[in-house]
């Protein structure tokens, strides 16, 4: 990785994306991929895409998603203390002595989940975290004072926690799930400027908003483009940390490759063609499987329009959901690579249909 590519790296994963507010990073993203792209779109939600060869009839699709999970502001306290909902997957039982961001119109406010001191609670009675009983602390004892720093009900809230590494092998951090997918898809877009590459499609380099609530932005943005192929990008549980059940999720492990995925929104013959780009440029690879969906932005273009081929790439992740998920830098390398070659292999306007 060039120093570019890594300050573009540490910026975009330290910058707060949270689901419905993804517009700093989006802007983050798009001034990165910019050298390298034709032109670029973004819709009314905050989608944005880079475009190369607009021109082109047969359309291929990368595509990541740009928001982290987050909180709202649901309730002041006469006293100061400030209560939560969800944005997104956020995890109660992490959040006691975590510091965070409350943005406001006045800025980033700091804040802190409080929780008792372990000396006051009694191990059989004591309560453990949730939405019931996680608060912020932003060091104020009223809620007028509060709200004269710009805080109000329906602010949103995000984990403080940066970018760092493990063991030179590893990052780990908040919002890779799926920041780091964007970085990913911006690098295929970088490479494919640098080494001279030339398309006979139109590529399209997505960044979607609100699929943590539902891929909803994937859902925008598929209609509204239309294309004929779409391989995702997102992240997937590394099962060899304690306490996964393999037999329930399968056998994935940080280091051994990006993994693909058959299930029932995942066109067979795309796959095909990524695990054979994968076995030919001697990327290590995984494989999983999906029951019924992916639970991905895949599903959301898959059954799109009239139907698009489409595929999962996927990066093992320790951790999802939490404020250290952990990735190894091999693995984002594979994912970039695999990409960049696959999108390579794809012909213009090759059929993926099972029966012609």
């Amino acid at each position: 990785m060039d120093k570019q590519s890594e300050e573009f790296l540490y910026k975009y994963l330290n910058n707060h994306s949270p689901t419905g507010f993804e517009s700093s990073g989006q802007r983050i993203w798009l001034d990165y991929i910019k050298p390298y792209i034709d032109d670029y779109i973004s819709d009314t939600y905050g989608t944005v895409v880079g475009v190369i060869n607009p021109e082109a009839k047969y359309k291929v699709v990368i595509e990541a998603h740009a928001d982290e999970i987050s909180w709202f502001v649901n309730y002041i306290t006469n006293d100061g203390y400030i209560y939560v909902i969800r944005n997104g997957g956020s995890d109660h039982q992490i959040a006691p002595s975590k510091r965070v961001n409350i943005q406001t119109d006045k800025g980033v406010v700091k804040g802190v989940f409080g929780w008792p001191a372990i000396h006051v609670r009694d191990p059989k009675t004591e309560e453990t975290p949730s939405l019931k009983n996680i608060f912020i602390d932003v060091g104020c004892s009223s809620k007028k004072e509060v709200e004269k720093l710009g805080i109000h009900v329906g602010c949103v809230i995000t984990f403080e926690d940066e970018l760092m590494e493990l063991n030179k092998k590893y990052y780990t951090g908040r919002a890779l799930d799926n920041r780091m997918g964007g970085f990913m898809i911006a690098e295929v877009a970088k490479r494919l400027h640098q080494d001279k590459k030339k398309l006979d499609f139109g590529l399209y380099v997505v960044n979607s908003v609100q699929e943590e609530i539902g891929l909803r932005g994937a859902q925008m943005i598929a209609e509204r483009i239309d294309p004929d192929v779409a391989i995702i990008t997102d992240v997937t549980h590394d099962t060899n940390s304690p306490m996964y059940d393999k037999k329930k999720s399968g056998d994935i492990k940080s280091g051994d490759g990006p993994a693909l995925t058959f299930g029932p929104a995942v066109q067979n013959n795309l796959l095909k063609l990524l695990i054979d780009t994968a076995k030919k440029n001697k990327i290590n690879h995984q494989l999983m499987a999906a029951s019924r969906f992916t639970g991905t932005d895949t599903d959301a273009f898959a059954y799109s329009n009239d139907g698009v081929a489409s595929a999962l790439i996927s990066l093992p992740l320790k951790y999802m959901h939490t404020t250290v998920e952990t990735v190894h830098k091999d693995d984002v390398e594979s994912c970039i690579k695999l990409m960049y070659e696959s999108v390579l292999a794809i012909k213009k306007d090759q059929d993926f249909r099972y029966i012609k």
